[in-house]
């Protein structure tokens, strides 16, 4: 470790990368009656001003970074429903590793012309269909997923 800063694993060669790989989607959060209490008395209006502050954000490029932090924790904010972490788990001869998975993302520079060009009307569209169908509860299971696909809808951003 140089510097503070702890380095991935790298097995060695002679291990097989590809014996017992399983990809795993992790969530935890509190139980269904806490986060619908929360939902009912505070997430529906503070996922509201969440969403204007990250577009208000968004719209600067300054505030690009804040902006997309906001977008993240939305469905969080909204129902106390954590983000879902995608890892890896690798079995290497008895030994089980677990590591994040990274998507690879389009080149910086199609990301920014899509954002000036659709991104930033797109984005506001998607959102706010996503709030509205979230303030219908019948709706909220397609409001959340459609607040998780924020980033992908205004910058291309995979995950």
């Amino acid at each position: 470790m140089a510097g503070g800063m702890p380095t991935p694993y790298q097995p060695p060669p002679q291990m097989n990368q590809s014996a017992g790989a399983t990809i795993v989607m992790q969530q935890q959060g509190p139980g269904c009656l806490v986060r619908g209490l929360w939902y009912f008395f505070v997430g529906w209006w503070l996922a509201g001003l969440a969403i204007t502050a990250g577009y208000l954000a968004a719209l600067t490029v300054i505030g690009l970074p804040l902006a997309f932090a906001i977008f993240n924790v939305i469905p969080t904010l909204l129902t106390l429903r954590p983000r879902t972490q995608t890892v890896q788990v690798v079995n290497y001869g008895g030994t089980t590793i677990m590591r994040s998975v990274n998507i690879e993302q389009q080149s910086m520079l199609v990301r920014a012309l899509y954002f000036l060009l659709v991104g930033w009307w797109l984005g506001a569209l998607w959102l706010a269909t996503a709030y509205v169908l979230c303030l219908t509860i019948i709706g909220l299971p397609l409001g959340l997923y459609m607040m998780d696909r924020t980033g992908g809808v205004m910058t291309l951003h995979r995950h």
